[in-house]
């Protein structure tokens, strides 16, 4: 038996719009979701940088690109390709999520929504260790997203998926229009027997 769906594949390809269609649904039919989704930040057409933005409406900075100046204020700089990833202000947003998710009363069916675990997000120590008691825990079924394997395997990554209680999704450009109900029906199942 499955007890948490995460979805994987190249990026660009989908993941978050598929996270988000069954966050939506999921909603509509009663069960509980929160978490955050990680949404691109555009400007002029160009990415600038991402978000984190909670099931809730919140957003803060996940990472921007590197401004020209390269003022990093004496703080340390975490950095993915030209991105530099704002620590503090993801940590802010994203940790009180796991902590209320486990705070939730028995009775409620929750999903609760990590999108995604990936190099930024992996620079947090304590986003780490959340992910995994939330994986343990069994006060909630996750949906997430995780990156496809390419050059270093990422620990955590590689952990929720060799998980035997995870179900992975591989969305391609071929299957992302007809996955969602698979997802769906795949989530309904973790949040019946896992109640």
């Amino acid at each position: 038996m499955f007890k948490h769906v995460f979805l994987t594949g190249p990026p660009g390809v989908g993941k978050t719009t598929l996270v988000q269609k069954a966050c939506e649904a999921l909603v509509s039919s009663g069960a509980g979701a929160e978490g955050f989704y990680t949404e691109e930040v555009r400007e002029g057409g160009r990415r600038v940088g991402f978000d984190v933005v909670t099931v809730a409406g919140e957003r803060g900075h996940l990472s921007r690109i590197r401004d020209v100046t390269g003022s990093s204020h004496g703080r340390r700089e975490y950095t993915v390709g030209q991105y530099v990833v704002d620590l503090p202000s993801f940590e802010n947003l994203a940790l009180p999520l796991f902590r209320n998710v486990g705070a939730a009363g028995a009775g409620a069916r929750k999903v609760f929504i990590i999108d995604e675990i990936g190099k930024m997000e992996l620079f947090s120590q304590p986003f780490v260790r959340a992910v995994r008691q939330t994986l343990d825990s069994s006060s909630c079924t996750i949906l997430g997203t995780i990156p496809i394997p390419k050059g270093r395997p990422l620990g955590l990554v590689e952990e929720v998926r060799s998980r035997r209680d995870v179900k992975v999704f591989t969305v391609s450009k071929e299957n992302r229009n007809d996955i969602l109900q698979d997802i769906l029906a795949e989530l309904q199942n973790c949040l019946k027997h896992h109640n």
